[in-house]
């Protein structure tokens, strides 16, 4: 298995997304761990899907 591109890592209050190959975050915060907004990134990496996954995580910390 190789290794991820892009991990959830904790921050006070909640997580982010980092990206490997840039060595950056990306994304918003999420208050709850986005599992399947990473599997998405880290695998097909659908547009529209992880756009669709976006807006459903970010309105579930409202």
């Amino acid at each position: 298995m190789s290794r991820r591109r892009h991990v959830a890592r904790g921050v006070p209050g909640g997580y982010r997304i980092w990206d490997n190959r840039a060595r950056r975050w990306c994304g918003d915060f999420y208050e709850l761990c986005p599992d399947d907004l990473l599997a998405e990134l880290n695998g097909p990496a659908d547009p529209a899907c992880i756009t669709a996954l976006m807006r459903r995580h970010r309105a579930r910390k409202r």
